[in-house]
């Protein structure tokens, strides 16, 4: 098994977390914020960091800044995954794993540029 191969072995052992699970059906339709996903893992904060590093790691989650209206900012994510699946081969377990395409440096400046207008 190549690198590529062990990778996604590792989302599976990711995957196996409940808070993992929750914070990517949680960020599966909308950017949320760790506050947000803390409340609806039920979780500290600093759980909900953790677990965020975790699928960073794996590549099934991504961070976008945010601004509010008073001029602060703050990150929130949104989950990469689309699909996982898992066969038995005749030397064991093969995984794939589907990820969204991530948003280009070009469309993340659009986005904050209209998030000023």
């Amino acid at each position: 098994m190549g690198d590529d191969a062990d990778a996604d072995v590792d989302v599976v052992e990711v995957l196996s977390d409940e808070y993992v699970r929750t914070i990517l059906t949680q960020t599966r339709e909308e950017p949320k914020s760790v506050d947000a996903l803390s409340d609806a893992c039920e979780a500290d904060p600093s759980t909900i960091y953790r677990r965020v590093r975790q699928l960073q790691a794996v590549d099934l989650i991504e961070d976008q800044q945010q601004l509010d209206p008073g001029g602060h900012h703050y990150k929130v994510y949104s989950a990469r995954l689309e699909e996982v699946r898992i066969r038995l081969a005749e030397d064991g377990l093969e995984v794939d794993v589907d990820r969204t395409p991530t948003e280009s440096a070009a469309d993340r400046f659009t986005r904050l540029y209209e998030g000023f207008k």
